[in-house]
């Protein structure tokens, strides 16, 4: 699993708002568009990130797809310690960028 976070946070291009996804969704699981609302982005930028994160086993929805919420999932939730390490990196390094 710490090679999958390094390449969905890190690697890509995206890496830094699937970070802010993942951290949003930690505090509170929500949906698409109330995840677009609070983090400032369009739904279809949203929409195609929480594909990856779901694509990499990282958070599942529950519910229809529309009003679907997304959360964690329970291997994300097992190596929760990288997962940590890897946001605290990619979203420490954005910060200092800027």
């Amino acid at each position: 699993m710490e090679g999958v976070l390094w390449y969905v946070f890190a690697s890509t291009r995206g890496g830094e708002n699937r970070a802010r996804l993942l951290r949003a969704i930690d505090e509170q699981p929500r949906n698409a568009n109330r995840l677009a609302e609070e983090l400032d982005l369009d739904y279809t930028t949203i929409r195609h990130h929480l594909e990856v994160l779901e694509e990499n086993n990282i958070v599942t929805a529950s519910g229809d797809e529309y009003g679907a919420v997304y959360l964690p999932t329970e291997q994300a939730r097992a190596n929760w310690e990288t997962v940590e390490e890897v946001l605290d990196t990619v979203l420490d390094e954005e910060t200092e960028e800027q």
